[in-house]
């Protein structure tokens, strides 16, 4: 196994010393509560959303006159390939286009290798949880069907397994099954510093592993970590840029995953976050929305989320939805919608992704090379109400939605 650096060691554990006074501040609305148990259905997202995004409405106004510039980190931005394009908008001779076959043997440099992220647009995948610690062919015959029956080109991480090895059975399962991967560092809702072995233990994955640069596309700080205080802005930002160092041989980006209001609180300090990242996750849950009512009335506040905020942040940047959906059922009291409106039903659910593609050519204007949404999340194993497909396994409606227009 390679080892990190000293000197990145010390860039990206200095700052453990103001760990323990930072954790101190998650946010009330989750703070009591204990992960899910591994194997259980996963609590992580129904434990913020309701305070959250109901934070996210009273501050409207400030997404639609936000022109902040930022300045792009760029020592691991993705590599782009000149390679002739088909019909789908990506070549079938980059990773991971559909139709491409990841070879055998590990090619011996990634020129080449990845498809321009500006190809990439529309549906992308799915969030996939991980606290259940998946065994290796249970990954494998997940991702497989996400590649084969859905068109998945990639899996957002959600949650984690701090199994050791875990990652290196999922780098396995998606370079076989031709699926490229945001990695996750999480962070939970305890309080505690596994984040920091969950991070140094990625950052060696990452490195050792032969192939884990080939399926890896991007690494992520956090699902909300802004929203949760779990570290200050100003720290955050000394992480993504500790880790971009340490993975700019790799060429992998490194962001953080949130929401529109986590980086606009606190006078907007959140914003020197999105200011180093390389690419924007952004979170998009309108069921939440202090006015919501159906998922086909939803679209004015995508549309205005994603033209007055996010795409002004990026800058040029590509945007991701990374956690982006609409619940087949309210399940808990943590899932409480914020406008009496609200509906949630599998009509809804599905009426919410039938929306999204029915706007694939907006999605595919957007700038910096498009915008690319996964569905959150695969399964209502993984979080109920929110899956694609039922507990047991069965699709609960039809979902094709296109990759490309």
């Amino acid at each position: 196994m390679v080892s990190l650096t000293l000197f990145t060691l010390l860039a990206l554990s200095g700052l453990s010393s103001f760990v323990q006074a930072a954790h101190i501040k998650l946010a009330h609305v989750h703070h009591a509560r204990a992960p899910a148990p591994a194997g259980s259905p996963a609590t992580h997202a129904r434990q913020r959303r309701c305070a959250a995004h109901r934070a996210h409405n009273s501050t409207a106004s400030v997404a639609r006159t936000s022109t902040h510039t930022t300045s792009t980190h760029t020592s691991a931005a993705p590599q782009k390939t000149p390679a002739k394009q088909t019909s789908s908008g990506a070549s079938s001779g980059c990773f991971p286009a559909l139709g491409f076959k990841t070879p055998a043997d590990v090619p011996d440099s990634l020129d080449g290798w990845w498809c321009d992220d500006k190809t990439e647009y529309a549906f992308l995948g799915f969030s996939y949880e991980v606290s259940a610690c998946q065994s290796p062919s249970t990954l494998d015959k997940d991702f497989a069907n996400i590649r084969n029956n859905f068109n998945g080109r990639y899996i957002r991480l959600y949650g984690a397994c701090d199994n050791k090895g875990f990652y290196d059975d999922v780098v396995e399962a998606a370079y076989k099954n031709g699926l490229g991967v945001h990695a996750l560092i999480w962070f939970g809702f305890d309080g505690d510093n596994k984040w920091e072995t969950r991070r140094n233990a990625l950052l060696s994955t990452l490195h050792s592993n032969p192939k884990a640069k080939f399926v890896t596309r991007a690494v992520q700080f956090g699902s909300e970590p802004l929203l949760d205080g779990v570290l200050p802005a100003s720290q955050l930002a000394a992480q993504v840029r500790a880790a971009q160092d340490n993975l700019a041989g790799l060429k992998i980006p490194v962001t953080v995953s949130d929401m529109q209001w986590s980086f606009q609180m606190n006078g907007g300090a959140g914003l020197k976050v999105l200011d180093v990242v390389d690419v924007i996750d952004a979170h998009m849950l309108p069921f939440f929305g202090g006015d919501a009512t159906t998922a086909n009335a939803a679209w004015p506040s995508i549309k205005s989320s994603v033209d007055k905020f996010w795409v002004p942040q990026a800058n040029g940047r590509k945007i991701y939805f990374t956690e982006n959906g609409w619940p087949s059922g309210v399940h808990d009291e943590s899932q409480r919608p914020n406008s009496a409106g609200a509906q949630a039903s599998l009509a809804q659910e599905k009426d919410y992704f039938a929306l999204l593609d029915a706007n694939c050519a907006y999605f595919k204007s957007v700038p910096g090379g498009g915008l690319g949404w996964f569905a959150h999340i695969y399964s209502d194993a993984m979080e109920d109400g929110y899956g694609i497909l039922t507990a047991s396994g069965k699709l609960k409606f039809d979902f094709a939605p296109r990759t490309h227009c």
